[in-house]
């Protein structure tokens, strides 16, 4: 009963047009930063502690560009229950896609990775159009179990197949030496259960997974970062993807989880105002 009532609530927001869903966001960016302070104390310790070299008048500047886009992302990511796939191609237009399908056609297992930037929940539907391959969305479960499973749905409307990341290996192992895509959003926080290694990201000690490495080898699979970013026009992006590991068994341990980690950190660092500062990313301390 909550999952049909969750499920109708968002398909009736997802009813409104843009230009009234956006009227919205452009409210909910002064109610989220000036008067309830959505996550101000988390969002202000990360961007410090990330950027070190930056005075705060800077800081500000980011956290204020910050709070002004999410509202934006929120009421995008709402329309996605009702959003057509010409719509979603025409609001995410593709680079470089060739250097993603040249290796489905060699019948390669593909590992993409991108990461909480812009409006990645428009990539996952995007995908779908790309190839008519195996295209899985590897994901960590929520909590809640109907908020999942609505969440879930929606996702995939347009053929993506949402596997939680530990059961991502049994499917791979039946399509082996079949085309197909696994996309990794690899800058969760881990559980300390599910990872052990933590590196320098974004001038901070941070536990990673190392899922993305472990996959690709096991796979032997090419690992594709698809960098979702902002174009001019409100609510428009573009996904660039660029090859990192052509033969994964040539790398030595953890360099191909450095190597991914420190192609994000790059990307956030060109325009930090994109990537999500709310999430509590740093959580997780090394164990004494």
């Amino acid at each position: 009963m909550k999952q049909k009532a969750l499920s109708a609530f968002l398909y009736l927001i997802a009813l409104m047009p843009f230009w009234l869903l956006y009227f919205i966001s452009d409210c909910l960016y002064y109610i989220l930063y000036y008067i309830i302070q959505y996550r101000k104390n988390v969002v202000f310790e990360n961007l410090r502690n990330s950027f070190p070299e930056k005075n705060e008048t800077e800081i500000v500047m980011i956290a204020k560009k910050f709070y002004r886009f999410f509202p934006d992302l929120v009421v995008e990511c709402l329309k996605l229950k009702r959003i057509t796939k010409a719509e979603v191609n025409k609001r995410m237009i593709l680079v470089d896609e060739d250097e993603l399908t040249r290796h489905l056609r060699q019948n390669k297992t593909v590992i993409a990775v991108t990461a909480h930037y812009c409006n990645w929940e428009y990539g996952i539907h995007r995908l779908g159009s790309i190839t008519e391959d195996p295209s899985f969305i590897v994901y960590k479960p929520l909590n809640n179990k109907t908020v999942d499973t609505v969440y879930n749905d929606v996702r995939s409307r347009f053929g993506a197949i949402m596997v939680p990341m530990k059961q991502i290996l049994r499917h791979l192992v039946k399509l082996r030496g079949k085309a197909s895509v696994s996309v990794f959003v690899a800058d969760q926080t881990p559980m300390y259960s599910d990872a052990d290694y933590f590196m320098k990201f974004l001038n901070q000690e941070t536990l990673v997974y190392t899922g993305v490495e472990r996959i690709s080898k096991m796979t032997k699979g090419p690992v594709v970062f698809a960098h979702i970013g902002r174009m001019e026009k409100r609510g428009h992006y573009f996904c660039k993807f660029t090859t990192l590991i052509e033969d994964p068994s040539s790398y030595s341990d953890k360099e191909i989880t450095h190597i991914h980690n420190a192609f994000t950190e790059k990307i956030i660092r060109e325009q930090p105002e994109y990537w999500l500062w709310s999430h509590k990313r740093w959580k997780r301390k090394r164990r004494k």
